[in-house]
């Protein structure tokens, strides 16, 4: 990896080493089936065929990675030997399977001087190795030409010619070698007009294929490629995405197409396609996010709508779909990061696992998320969103009460953020990001002005609907705050940080005195703050029952809150009270007390 250096040590050597990489294709779509069964099967399959048949072939294992490990074989014979032994039996086993329950694997298997550091290996060769996994084909191998060279007349197992082929952070392209053989040779010919596939782009890439008209009424060709076309370009509005031209996408209009295929030829991980189908006044939209790859699905919807106004509808299928996508990328993405080895990260790598610690919103995992953050705009000193996102940490590292420099840390983060707005002002995370902390930090009109630039640079972007309907909330706009807050909830209908969003909603109706409706909008925070690690949404509940004088509901729900977190007290809390509009901050401490927040 560009930047890294292993550890040099006593302890370390060199040595040439046959180096396999393999993977469980689909890994997410199978633990998100069924995690538990799911796991069980992989450490059976793992077991039972795995590593004995690499104990067989003198190989041993030097890392497992999630879903997927790396070995080293004194031969590259031993190698291939045991990949294609394992894959046919895998094979096998899958023929009686459900295609929910598959288990297959990718391989890549290369030849080259590798780093040995303890247990560990590094190197060049050890990345060709993990490229090469990335482009086999689901039950498939993927060898470099090197080793093509050393198992011709040596090994049953007969490869295809897959031509050069760029890969990322690799100097020189790799000629490839594929098994199964497709008959004709190379892969590029196997399919008559395929073309040797693209090398993926830096940032997470997608191509969303026309969507098929199932209408059987040409006049409807129109709306379905309007559909397309509106979500080609709102998915372009976020400048994380490489999003593939429309002029690209639409050569595969009306034609039956392999999805693998289209990611190779385009340079993309993922394709968004769908289908459209009108019976009398109703429409049926399909759609599904798919990895190019291993053609597994990531996501899918279907959208009943009455056909009234066919453009609002086009309006409002574009939006539904992209607000569902985006958050289904950036998940995958980071758990795609979260499962490759140290050696292998890029900046982009590491900006996702810095993600991952951001979304877990502790104070240890804070501290870890802003070394990477640091890291990646070292590696990459123009990546606008790494800015953007380090400038909003420190905006919850002041918000929860994780750091107490209030001052220095938030003018750090609006330093980052105007960096980050510097890098890259069409970027709407950067301007969200600095009109939260501008906000936090006391300059509401500012953070006013941010927001609405990331809603009017981007308006499928929930974080920023939310974002300006706080800032016109601390403002004491409470009735155009609800109106964009109402806006994120409808984009954003999945994000396990809805609960944020119906909190300052309670916020906004309390301050109308809209009490019932604020108390629902307070109880769904609480309901729906399951996975982030925060007793904030407990704390406003509590805090509102006590000054709306039912003091014994407040005590009750104080009593459970202190029986889950006992480490909580006025001190600890007493930061989010800058959290709080002004509405609310006078009686904020005494309604606590009073509720039975220890002192």
């Amino acid at each position: 990896m560009r930047g890294y250096t292993p550890r040099m040590s006593e302890a370390t050597q060199r040595r040439l080493a046959a180096i396999v990489s393999a993977d469980v294709v689909g890994y997410s779509r199978l633990m998100g089936a069924d995690e538990a069964g799911t796991h069980a099967r992989l450490q059976a399959r793992f077991g039972d065929l795995v590593q004995p048949k690499i104990i067989k072939h003198r190989g041993r294992v030097v890392k497992l990675m999630g879903d997927g490990l790396l070995a080293e074989f004194p031969s590259v014979v031993d190698a291939v030997n045991w990949a294609v032994a394992v894959q046919t039996e895998a094979n096998q086993l899958n023929d009686s399977e459900t295609d929910e329950r598959r288990i297959e694997y990718r391989v890549g298997i290369n030849l080259g001087d590798v780093i040995v550091d303890g247990d560990d290996i590094f190197g060049d060769g050890v990345n060709v190795a993990a490229r090469l996994q990335e482009i086999a084909e689901p039950g498939g191998i993927a060898i470099s030409d090197i080793v093509q060279g050393q198992i011709r007349d040596r090994s049953d197992a007969e490869f295809s010619d897959g031509g050069d082929i760029e890969m990322k952070n690799i100097a020189r392209p790799v000629h490839v070698w594929r098994w199964p053989a497709r008959m004709g040779g190379s892969i590029q010919d196997a399919a008559g007009e395929q073309s040797a596939a693209l090398p993926l782009p830096e940032k997470p890439s997608i191509a969303v294929l026309p969507f098929d008209n199932m209408s059987g009424d040409p006049e409807q060709e129109y709306f379905s490629d309007g559909i397309s076309e509106d979500i080609i370009t709102a998915l372009s509005k976020f400048r994380w995405f490489f999003v593939s031209a429309r002029n690209s996408t639409f050569t595969y209009k009306g034609q039956a197409v392999d999805i693998t295929q289209v990611g190779r030829e385009l340079g993309v991980r993922y394709v968004l396609e769908g289908s459209v189908r009108k019976a009398g006044s109703r429409v049926r939209i399909t759609a599904q996010l798919i990895e190019a790859a291993s053609g597994n699905h990531i996501w899918a919807e279907r959208y009943d709508r009455e056909l009234v106004d066919i453009f609002d509808l086009q309006d409002e299928m574009q939006q539904a779909i992209v607000a569902a996508v985006e958050p289904e990328l950036a998940g995958a993405e980071m758990e795609r990061a979260a499962k490759k080895a140290p050696q292998l990260l890029d900046a982009w790598d590491l900006f996702q696992q810095a993600n991952w610690h951001f979304n877990q919103r502790s104070a240890e995992d804070t501290d870890l998320a802003e070394p990477l953050y640091e890291k990646v705009v070292a590696l990459d000193p123009s990546f606008a969103p790494a800015y953007a996102m380090h400038c909003w940490m420190l905006h919850n590292a002041v918000a929860y009460g994780f750091r107490t420099d209030r001052e220095a840390q938030l003018s750090k983060g609006v330093e980052l953020g105007r960096i980050g707005v510097l890098k890259d002002d069409r970027d709407a995370l950067t301007h969200f990001a600095l009109g939260r902390t501008m906000t936090l930090a006391g300059d509401v009109a500012g953070g006013i002005r941010e927001q609405r630039l990331a809603v009017q640079l981007n308006p499928n972007f929930s974080f920023a609907a939310w974002g300006l309907g706080e800032a016109l909330g601390r403002a004491g706009q409470y009735e155009e705050a609800l109106e964009t807050i109402d806006v994120a909830l409808r984009l954003s209908p999945r994000d396990p940080l809805r609960f944020l969003f119906f909190l300052f909603r309670g916020k906004c109706l309390d301050a109308l005195g809209q009490i019932e409706a604020a108390e629902a909008a307070y109880r769904e925070a609480v309901a729906l703050n399951r996975k982030v690690p925060t007793v904030f949404p407990n704390i406003v509940l509590i805090e509102f029952l006590a000054r709306h004088d039912r003091l014994e509901e407040a005590r009750g729900l104080m009593t459970e809150l202190l029986g889950l977190h006992p480490e909580i007290n006025v001190a600890s809390v007493n930061p989010q009270t800058e959290a709080a509009w002004d509405a609310f901050k006078e009686s904020w401490r005494d309604n606590l007390v009073a509720a039975g927040l220890p002192e």
